[in-house]
């Protein structure tokens, strides 16, 4: 088949693809020209009992929890749904920060319904790309035809809603997904009109050998990525250090490296760990990941407009290089203080593996062959046989996972002993903690809110549905 875009976006209970659930998927597939292919996708997900949604998020989408559940279907049939309509071969899934945000969800979905959490966005063809990073590098280095928006503090922003606004395109009810994908396509549309040479380029940096071979030339090269600050419009000069787990490690050049050439490895780990403090010497190195589609061009930019535009010298460019090339040990410090944290990360991270954290654990392997048919048996049995299947697997998460699988997607379908285990389970999943666990964090959350003299008639009667909402959800024990 010929190789189609599908837009998609999600609206979510929470900002976190780990414990937060998607309660909107919206798509719409286009030919390579943007133009529609089919009917847009528009599906409601139910929201299940174990799941607390952040009012935050609610007040910002306006999907309440009963919506999805009065209008949605399980997750279970969504992705039946959607691997019966969307998974096309050809298909390249892409949105507006899709890769970091709305992947991250559908990949844990994915897990927790038995399915190859990766496969969709690569296998028969398929793949994926994101349109953020395309902006940014189009505003930084090819910003002639398009309007460019800025926050009300006057810093750049490329929020979707702002930049369909100064660009006067349709983009009504911002924060609906099917809204949110139609302008997307407009933005895509733009960008392939004004400069269709950078976006025909950056299409191609979907294949992750090509992303290596820019990276690890030689020479510098030109990259735009949201971890680097909105005053320089997020795009700078970088250039290969060291290889790191699916990707490399990457020096900004702009920054000078005298700093950091004589620190050991301890202070280097320190210099690349996260902090708020504003005031911390920061090592200015970067994990690029090669499947992650980055915006990326061979060399670097030499017109004086640009260099200007994105505060760049290129004499401090060279003369970093020459600096870091100059000190070869650096760079495998650097990759052992890399490593050091991944490690320390996943040992913080590390889990007991019961039916509390397995929800969250889908980095924690790949699942073999074996487990992959067992999956498949899952997906294929009538709800009342999932209990014979536990056996059938070799990787615990999935053996935890399955009374879940069951209880969310097929309720009607559990026996009285499940019926007390998913009670049980719920009630603990939402008490469970500081300051009476989830559920007492919500409702504290939700008076919070309700405090707040600004908030609108809408606003309020969303407040009022998550209060009932959460009333209804409470365990019957307490």
């Amino acid at each position: 088949m010929a190789a189609t875009f599908f837009f998609y976006d999600l609206e979510t209970s929470g900002i976190s693809p780990r414990e937060a659930r998607i309660m909107q998927f919206a798509g719409q597939r286009t030919d390579m020209d943007l133009k529609p292919v089919g009917e847009p996708v528009n599906i409601h997900i139910k929201l299940t009992p174990d799941v607390v949604p952040e009012p935050d998020a609610i007040l910002l989408t306006g999907i309440t929890p009963q919506q999805t559940i009065a209008d949605g279907i399980t997750e279970a049939e969504f992705l039946k749904f959607f691997y019966e309509e969307v998974v096309k071969s050809g298909t390249i899934f892409l949105g507006y920060n899709t890769i970091r945000f709305d992947d991250e969800f559908m990949r844990f979905l994915h897990y927790r319904n038995f399915y190859d959490p990766y496969e969709w966005h690569w296998s028969n063809d398929c793949s994926r790309w994101d349109l953020l990073d395309v902006v940014r590098m189009t505003r930084a280095l090819r910003p002639e035809g398009i309007e460019w928006p800025f926050a009300s503090d006057g810093k750049p922003t490329n929020r979707l809603e702002y930049l369909t606004k100064v660009n006067k395109l349709d983009h009504k009810n911002a924060h609906d997904a099917l809204a949110d994908v139609n302008a997307t396509i407009a933005v895509a549309k733009l960008i392939k009109a004004k400069q269709p040479r950078l976006f025909e380029h950056l299409l191609e940096m979907r294949d992750k050998r090509k992303v290596e071979h820019i990276v690890k030339a030689a020479e510098p090269f030109t990259y735009a990525s949201g971890r680097y600050p909105s005053d320089v419009l997020h795009t700078t000069a970088a250039v290969f250090l060291a290889d790191s787990e699916g990707g490399a490690l990457v020096y900004d050049l702009r920054h000078d490296p005298k700093p950091f050439l004589q620190m050991n490895v301890d202070e280097l780990a320190e210099a690349m760990r996260w902090s708020k403090d504003p005031e911390k010497l920061r090592l200015p190195v970067k994990a690029l990941k090669y499947n992650h589609c980055p915006a990326i061009a061979p060399g670097v930019v030499k017109d004086q407009a640009t260099l200007e535009r994105l505060r760049l010298n290129l004499d401090d460019i060279i003369t970093n290089l020459r600096l870091l090339r100059a000190n070869e040990s650096f760079a495998r410090k650097v990759a052992e203080a890399d490593a050091r944290l991944k490690e320390e990360r996943r040992t913080q991270t590390g889990l007991v593996d019961d039916e509390l954290t397995v929800d969250t654990r889908l980095y924690d392997g790949f699942f073999d062959n074996k487990d992959k048919a067992a999956m498949r048996e899952v997906r294929a049995a009538a709800p009342e046989e999932l209990g014979e299947l536990a056996g059938h697997f070799t990787d615990q998460r999935l053996k935890s996972l399955l009374p879940l699988y069951k209880a969310r997607n097929f309720p009607a379908a559990l026996t009285s002993e499940e019926r007390a285990g998913w009670d049980s389970f719920c009630q603990r999943r939402l008490m469970e903690g500081a300051q009476s666990g989830r559920l007492g964090q919500y409702f504290k959350r939700l008076q919070e809110l309700a405090a707040s003299p600004r908030l609108s008639e809408k606003q309020r009667y969303l407040l009022e549905e998550l209060q009932l909402y959460g009333e209804s959800i409470v365990p019957a024990e307490l």
